[in-house]
């Protein structure tokens, strides 16, 4: 309807600006928002960083206040005075006691040159950290008084265990996918030198903290840069991770990303590996890492740095992050909400143009309708349409219904019109099928009075010549015959030595005897006078059926009668006689002596005009094909060997003589039909001469 194309029309530029403007928003918004989580993400963790750097230098400041304290300078002039050995390793003693109070997780004094100086050897990280040589007791150095250095470290077991027992346990840390522990620590170390009064080296303050298995740093960091408030429901929760070379040593990632409980250390990720990405990036390259990873079992947003120790070597990482699928969800229920909101401006804005466009094309239907009426066969007319008469619509309305009254008056001229020429026309066409049908019966009658105008001039031609051939043949042949017998005569019994000569003499000139009688017949010159009488024709044909039967004991053929004929008709009775005998004995031949011979007689009728009798003899033979059917009235025409091609064309003759025919039709292999019609009795019996 016109209506749906207006609403599609106007509808399609408003839908297709909304949807390029959604679309072109969510893209933007996407990456805008991307861009700006992953600046998020980093910022978060620079702020880790700054506050792992701020406790890093708390620690710091907390070992140099220890090491400007009064008891600590009291009790190391008393040990370093008296070089008792007793008092400097109550020194290390109280020094190690002091971890509680600093809030440290070792906390130690080594003497320059003592075993335990040796073995953890602190030298290394100031070594790393400056390029001023530190010299033993005695040497000169160009150290500050109180100039510490704190660094990240990996203490190995064996260093953990110089410490304590309970430090070495506390690293511990239980592989989640792998078999194993990692027994290797992660620490916060701070190393402090310590000089006498004579400001030349005598030991060093070693302490810090350990964060294998600690919740303390990384929920301090979680609650600085992750404030969750009863007001903001929508902050992401975030998590921190400290990792030892690719193993999460202190973390507050659950174990199960689908609810957030970092309230329990048995939840959390500790002892599982960061992904494969990340490592190679972070642990191997050495470099940052802002972008989406996956965190032991979940997707986050992710940002990755680098601990490095005092030689600049890559030990670990420090992570922030938070679950990347609520800002998805969040993300998603905005562009759904944007969603629905476009979709309900579009249909409130489409039913409005749709009730606009009801309105306006309700008259356009109406005209559509009365045309489909019209369509249909209906007599419909548009009408009034409620409008006013200047409206283009009321006048269009006003034109068309006037356009159809115009249409039906021609229609009924139109009508009219054929009604009269089809009239005309069935008065020509009866006058011309009346004539058509006079025409043809001319021509029929045209044509069988050519065909029996030739055939009278081929028998009166052939007459004449056949007569004076016979009487001429026969002169000769009875001198032949006469001399045959007279030598027959004259040898007596020696006459049997030429007995198979003499008979083939004898039945030749027979043979020609029997042509000359035929030819004569066939002239029908002279001879008796027989007179054409009306017969029944039923009669006639039992009798040739008798005498057929009689000839043919010997063959195999079953004679089938069917006579129904009851007309009288014109016939010479010994000449249509010889015809029937004739006909079956053609069809015998021509079943080779074996099969059904069906001989049936009935009235002849044309329409409901009785017109004579009919007799049928039907063979079940070889058939006769169309070039032949046209020849085998044709005199001298014949297939059979010994034959002399006279016997169909003589029936036809005798039989024209009374005005009957014969027709014949026929199918190879099947069998052939030859129909003999005579007319019935009139007032004029012809008479014919017949040889």
């Amino acid at each position: 309807m016109v209506r749906y194309r207006l609403l599609i029309l106007s509808s399609a530029p408003i839908v297709l600006t909304l949807l390029s403007l959604i679309a072109i928003t969510v893209y933007w918004s996407i990456h805008y928002t991307w861009n700006s989580t992953l600046i998020d993400v980093s910022d978060r963790l620079g702020i880790a960083n700054n506050s792992i750097t701020l406790l890093q230098t708390k620690q710091a400041k907390d070992i140099e206040s220890l090491a400007d304290s009064y008891d600590f300078r009291v009790k190391l002039d008393k040990g370093f005075t008296s070089n008792e050995t007793t008092l400097i390793n109550t020194l290390s003693q109280w020094v190690s006691e002091q971890k509680e109070r600093y809030k440290l997780d070792f906390l130690a004094f080594y003497p320059v040159g003592s075993k335990q100086f040796q073995e953890v050897n602190p030298l290394r990280i100031l070594s790393a950290n400056t390029e001023s040589t530190y010299g033993t007791k005695g040497e000169s150095h160009s150290l500050r008084h109180n100039q510490s250095v704190t660094s990240f470290d990996r203490l190995s077991v064996s260093e953990l265990e110089s410490y304590s027992q309970e430090l070495k346990q506390r690293a511990e840390v239980p592989l989640v996918h792998d078999s194993g522990v990692q027994g290797d620590g992660l620490v916060s170390r701070t190393v402090l030198p310590i000089f006498d009064t004579k400001q030349i080296l005598i030991g060093y303050l070693d302490g810090g903290i350990l964060l294998n298995n600690s919740t303390v740093l990384v929920d301090k960091i979680k609650d600085l840069i992750y404030p969750i408030t009863n007001h903001d429901s929508r902050r992401p929760v975030g998590t921190v991770t400290v990792f030892l070379d690719e193993y999460r040593v202190s973390t507050n990632v659950p174990l199960n990303s689908s609810g957030q409980n970092t309230d329990q250390p048995a939840t959390r990720a500790i002892g599982t590996k960061v992904s494969k990405e990340v490592e190679k990036a972070v642990l191997i390259e050495g470099n940052q890492w802002v972008d989406r990873a996956f965190v032991y079992d979940a997707w986050y947003i992710t940002a990755y740095q680098p601990i490095k120790d005092s030689n600049n070597d890559v030990i670990g990482m420090l992570y922030t992050g938070y679950l990347i699928w609520p800002f998805v969800k969040e993300y998603m229920t905005n562009i759904v909400e944007v969603s629905i909101m476009t979709i309900l401006l579009l249909l409130g804005s489409g039913y409005v143009v749709y009730r606009g466009s009801r309105d306006l094309f309700q008259p356009i239907e109406r005209i559509h309708k009365v045309v489909k009426h019209m369509q249909l066969g209906k007599d419909k007319r548009i009408g009034n349409l409620g409008l006013d008469e200047k409206h283009e619509l009321a006048q269009l309305a006003r034109q068309f219904d006037n356009m159809l009254d115009s249409l039906e008056q021609r229609k009924v001229e139109i009508e009219q019109s054929a009604a009269e020429l089809e009239l005309k026309v069935q008065k020509r066409t009866a006058s011309l099928e009346e004539k058509t049908a006079q025409l043809e019966h001319h021509i029929s009658l045209l044509n069988q009075t050519r065909d029996k105008l030739v055939t009278n001039e081929k028998l009166a031609a052939l007459g004449e010549l056949t007569a004076g051939i016979a009487h001429e043949i026969n002169n000769p042949t009875a001198v032949i015959l006469g001399n045959a017998e007279l030598i027959k005569f004259e040898l007596g019994d020696n006459s049997s030595q030429i007995k198979e000569e003499l008979n083939a003499i004898l039945e030749q000139v027979d043979r020609i005897r029997n042509i000359t009688r035929s030819l004569l017949q066939y002239s029908r010159h002279g001879g008796i006078q027989d007179e054409i009488t009306w017969e029944r024709v039923n009669p006639i044909v039992e009798e040739s059926v008798t005498l057929v039967k009689t000839g043919s004991k010997k063959k195999q053929v079953r004679f089938i009668t069917d006579l129904k004929a009851k007309t009288a008709v014109a016939v010479n009775r010994h000449q249509f006689l010889q015809v029937l005998v004739n006909l079956q004995m053609n069809a015998i031949y021509a079943m080779e002596g074996e099969g059904d011979l069906k001989i049936s007689t009935d009235d002849w009728y044309e329409g409901e005009e009785l017109k004579g009798a009919v007799i049928h003899v039907e063979d079940q033979g070889c058939g006769i094909s169309q070039e032949q059917i046209k020849r085998v009235f044709d005199p001298f025409y014949t297939t059979k060997r010994d034959g002399t091609g006279l016997g169909l064309s003589v029936s036809q003759s005798i039989l024209s003589q009374s005005g009957g025919e014969i027709k014949v039709s026929s199918e190879l292999g099947k069998g052939s039909l030859f129909s003999i019609y005579l007319l019935k009795k009139t007032e004029h019996i012809p008479s014919v001469c017949i040889v």
